[in-house]
């Protein structure tokens, strides 16, 4: 194993502190020239130069956006909003996870520290922290306007429930907020692993159906992904797909595995209150490439041509042509780019052979 490079996401510091004073490490130089691609590629009628980009997650703000599009990331994902402020858990947010294995889809306990070394995962646990519309508008705005050619913003949100009625309606209202910044394409954050491993939005597909409808009504006119989490085979997601069929465009897959990470004492590594959180990296790669084969067959099955995003544990051009040839029509990568922000570079450089 070796040490890792500066990621452009400092885990030292608090989320509003990573806000107001990243991106770091490379991502704060001049960026470096991007080598061309012989062909553009086609995703969602959109020509864009690679498929392949950064999650919900590690970029911010504008500031990272427009350093993620420098360093030749052509499909980015401004972080996940929401209609109004929410803070952040407190410090640690983001910590290495060992696990002994490949992490399994239950929820394992595995040793959490501060040493990031390869083969690098990490645990995150954040709390989907959101500015209020007033600040993230316009600078997703700029965000937008940040991508060069061939390249694109996906607004990412989540609905705040202030009773169980009003999920819905807020998840539309968000979208409606997410829109008017022209970002081209929506994603509905229907996974994050602090809501509890067994009460993941995605989970519960009445409320998912009438969410979808709800934001598809308000905005009917942008591409809509839904971000999901880890099903366990076929059937289990099988009745989602088939009630969607028309509704969303795509999905995007996986946000994380559930786990445990406890410190050397064996004592909860987030803090008592946060015994779990969600792991991302090298060992979900697993998990996120079944799933991506899965919705692939299952899209057969429905003779529905959504599109699919694969995430989880991408590193190397060989792990983006591995979710490319399991059925991803774009590939995105959040640990991996965060601690190396030339992968998408390297990629490129890796294809242009």
């Amino acid at each position: 194993m070796q040490n890792q490079p500066t990621p452009f996401y400092n885990p030292l510091l608090s989320y509003e502190e990573n806000y107001q004073q990243g991106p770091f490490g490379a991502f704060s130089l001049t960026p470096p020239s991007i080598p061309e691609k012989k062909q553009p590629e086609t995703f969602l009628n959109l020509e864009v130069n690679l498929p392949f980009g950064i999650p919900a997650g590690p970029l911010l703000n504008a500031s990272f956006i427009k350093a993620a599009f420098n360093y030749g990331f052509d499909l980015c994902v401004y972080k996940t909003v929401r209609s109004r402020a929410h803070a952040s858990h407190p410090l640690p947010n983001v910590l290495s996870v060992h696990p002994e294995n490949q992490l399994s889809a239950g929820v394992d306990t595995v040793l959490a520290d501060t040493n990031y070394t390869t083969p690098l995962s990490i645990t995150n646990s954040f709390g989907v922290p959101s500015f209020n519309p007033d600040i993230w508008q316009p600078d997703m705005a700029a965000a937008v306007n940040a991508a060069h050619k061939g390249q694109f913003l996906i607004g990412s949100f989540q609905g705040t429930a202030g009773n169980e009625a009003s999920i819905e309606r807020d998840y539309a209202k968000t979208a409606l907020l997410v829109a008017e910044t022209e970002a081209p394409i929506l994603e509905a954050n229907l996974s994050c692993p602090n809501e509890g491993v067994n009460q993941l939005l995605c989970f519960d597909f009445p409320k998912v159906e009438r969410i979808a409808k709800e934001i598809k009504n308000a905005v009917p006119d942008k591409p809509l992904f839904l971000k999901l989490a880890y099903f366990a085979n076929d059937e289990a997601i099988y009745p989602l797909l088939h009630v969607l069929d028309g509704v969303v465009d795509g999905y995007s897959t996986i946000n994380t595995l559930s786990a445990r990470p406890v410190n050397a004492d064996g004592k909860p590594a987030l803090g008592q209150n946060r015994p779990t959180g969600g792991v991302c990296g090298d060992a979900i790669r697993w998990a996120g490439l079944e799933m991506v084969e899965r919705l692939h067959r299952l899209r057969t099955r429905l003779n529905n041509h959504f599109a699919i995003i694969g995430v989880g544990g991408v590193s190397n051009a060989e792990h983006y042509l591995a979710y490319r040839a399991a059925g991803a029509d774009a590939v995105m990568s959040a640990t991996g780019a965060m601690w190396n922000p030339q992968l998408a570079l390297q990629i490129k450089s890796s294809l242009n052979k």
